[in-house]
């Protein structure tokens, strides 16, 4: 199953390559795309959170495929906040399309970040996990903090 998922996610992350007119036929498509793959996402990080914490035991196995999971993820919301994606059932501040230089550079860091968790999963130190995790949760927040409503 969990590889399934892997390739599931390798191929929406192919997809996301192309532009975004030519994968949604309407801005709700897009909307719902771009909400599902972060909804993914969150959940995958927030069970390395639960091991991070301590609220479930650590799993050096359980923590990899998330982190890849995370990683993957983090590539595809992106290409679905296209033109004529600003209204209609989304948190979405008009800053992502005034500033989209900044919005792609906070894209591009927690791309960067979740990188970094997978290769400290694949470390299995615990510590480094919990460096990696705090520093992809930061990359979480400062674009919540910036471009999403509450």
């Amino acid at each position: 199953m969990k590889k399934l998922i892997l390739m599931l996610c390798a191929f929406f992350a192919a997809g996301a390559m192309t532009s975004a007119h030519a994968q949604f036929a309407k801005a709700e498509d897009a909307i719902k795309y771009r909400k599902s793959a972060l909804t993914v996402m969150g959940t995958h990080f927030s069970r390395i959170g639960a091991m991070v914490q301590g609220k479930v035991p650590f799993d050096a196995k359980a923590a990899v495929e998330n982190a890849e999971i995370v990683a993957n993820m983090s590539k595809l919301p992106w290409v679905a906040f296209g033109e004529g994606t600003d209204a209609g059932d989304t948190k979405a501040k008009p800053e992502i399309w005034k500033d989209g230089a900044k919005f792609k550079a906070a894209a591009e860091k927690l791309q960067a970040e979740s990188g970094k968790l997978v290769l400290a999963a694949q470390s299995g130190k615990e510590d480094a996990i919990k460096a990696a995790f705090s520093a992809t949760g930061g990359a979480c927040k400062a674009c919540h903090d910036d471009f999403r409503s509450k």
